[in-house]
């Protein structure tokens, strides 16, 4: 993430940033005329957003029950030290299961946070073998979602 300055965004570049995370298909003319300029300046604007690093990227959300992986489990993960070594050659094998959504190094009583999804509790089973032999890997905790009450993909402007 680079840094940016909170005051470099204003009025106009949060109304862009809100419109866009509502729908990211927009086009310029339509952005343009949501957020009250003309298109080449909504056009110099959007450029600077993407150019700056604000807009990250641009994404299509899938549903994952539609996918055929309607569960959610977050897992606990700790390992057997915290040695810089350790936790790269973690962090490097995780990236590659591909139903982890989400890893977060965390500080407390635990090393990593994931969020997972998984078709069933057979199809976690078989994640929960793959995670518990990935390097480091001492206790694995898992907890599954019964139900998204909130879910977000908008950030708060």
């Amino acid at each position: 993430m680079k840094n940016i300055a909170p005051d470099a965004v204003d009025r106009i570049d949060r109304a862009i940033l809100t419109e866009l995370q509502k729908d990211g298909r927009l086009t310029n003319v339509q952005l343009a005329e949501l957020v009250g300029l003309s298109e080449s300046a909504c056009l110099r604007r959007v450029r600077m957003l993407e150019q700056s690093g604000i807009i990250d990227r641009y994404v299509m959300l899938v549903d994952q029950g539609a996918i055929g992986k309607p569960g959610t489990v977050f897992v606990r993960v700790t390992l057997d030290g915290q040695q810089r070594e350790k936790l790269a050659s973690f962090e490097e094998a995780i990236g590659t299961v591909p139903e982890v959504m989400e890893c977060y190094l965390m500080s407390g009583d635990v090393d990593y946070l994931l969020r997972v999804i998984v078709k069933d509790t057979d199809d976690y089973l078989r994640l929960h073998n793959k995670l518990t032999g990935l390097p480091g890997v001492l206790r694995v905790q898992s907890s599954f979602a019964l139900r998204t009450v909130v879910s977000k993909t908008s950030l708060p402007l």
